[in-house]
């Protein structure tokens, strides 16, 4: 039995306790937060033991989901895996590119598994076409969100935009070749909105739209390719493909469309998704990877070349700022 300890009970901490709680062979140990008002009520509702200290802890455990504010994960990761402890920790791995290269450099040395939480990967959606030959020429992508206090500490492309970064450079094999991006600070000392196209070494073309400052929500990401078009809604959790009726389309909707090159057969799928709970099924392979082994879904190198992206883009950003 894997023993977790969980440091950070904030915003996102009835998601991972609750989920914690529901995976078979974990004991959860305590938890550390040195905010007294969120230790309380977690005492209270949950009956888990607080710790002062980080280090009376990691003692105690083999795991450490670390759920802190973004500010904190390098000293919390760090403090764990020189400890040899596993990790889980959310989104973006780290404050800086330096401490992100740190965590990828020692968790190297001391051999444990580290995990990034880039929830969108285990987002029903997506995961009912991962599978299928996805080899997208043009993406486009908007997430859009209304505005929360909670995750301003960093900017729309930390908070929201490193999602879909994720998601793009684990479907595009290949380096980033240009960025071009523009960025206003409206509501806070930071973008949060930007527009931004990314261009890949193989020909591929991104252009992701953020915002944390609209009336409506949408996560909706589009992949163009040379046989088929893909919708994915993140938030509605559907999946929608356009493509060349093939053999094995035989049961999709499909109807005939004349071109210059002839009659051409479409076919519309709507693939199944499957109602899981994403965060649960991220920890869930958290856990199998350390108890078989093997790599975690979305690794310390994938957390990091997704946050090396997002401050090349607000490296752009910062370069021509617009302030309001």
């Amino acid at each position: 039995m894997l023993k977790v300890g969980v440091f950070g009970v904030g915003h996102l901490r009835k998601f991972h306790l609750n989920n914690w709680k529901e995976i078979e062979d974990i004991e959860l140990v305590g938890f550390y937060d040195p905010d007294d008002a969120n230790a309380h009520e977690v005492e209270e509702k949950y009956g888990l033991k607080r710790f002062s200290e980080v280090k009376d802890l990691l003692d105690k455990i083999d795991v450490a989901d670390i759920v802190a504010p973004t500010n904190r994960h390098f000293n919390l990761c760090q403090a764990a895996i020189r400890r040899g402890k596993h990790v889980f920790v959310e989104k973006p791995l780290a404050d800086t590119i330096d401490e992100g290269r740190q965590i990828v450099n020692i968790a190297r040395e001391a051999g444990v598994k580290v995990q990034v939480g880039h929830v969108e990967r285990f987002n029903p959606a997506f995961l009912s076409v991962k599978d299928r030959q996805l080899n997208p020429l043009f993406i486009e992508v908007h997430r859009l969100a209304q505005f929360n206090p909670r995750g301003t500490e960093v900017s729309v492309i930390l908070d929201l935009m490193i999602h879909d970064i994720d998601i793009i450079l684990s479907l595009v094999k290949s380096d980033v070749k240009n960025i071009y991006a523009s960025g206003v600070a409206v509501m806070t000392d930071t973008p949060d909105i930007a527009n931004v196209r990314i261009e890949f070494d193989n020909g591929t073309v991104a252009n992701l739209t953020s915002s944390r400052i609209s009336m409506k929500k949408m996560r909706k990401m589009r992949l163009f390719q040379k046989d088929a078009y893909i919708g994915i809604d993140f938030l509605a959790k559907k999946t929608e493909i356009i493509k060349l009726l093939q053999p094995e389309d035989a049961n999709a909707f499909s109807f005939d469309l004349e071109t210059r090159n002839g009659k051409k057969t479409i076919a519309i799928i709507n693939p199944v998704t499957k109602p899981v709970n994403a965060i649960k099924e991220e920890l869930k392979s958290f856990v199998e990877s350390v108890k078989n082994n093997k790599p975690t879904a979305v690794t310390e190198i994938d957390g990091y070349l997704a946050m090396e992206v997002a401050h090349k883009i607000l490296n752009k950003i910062n370069n021509n700022s617009i302030m309001v």
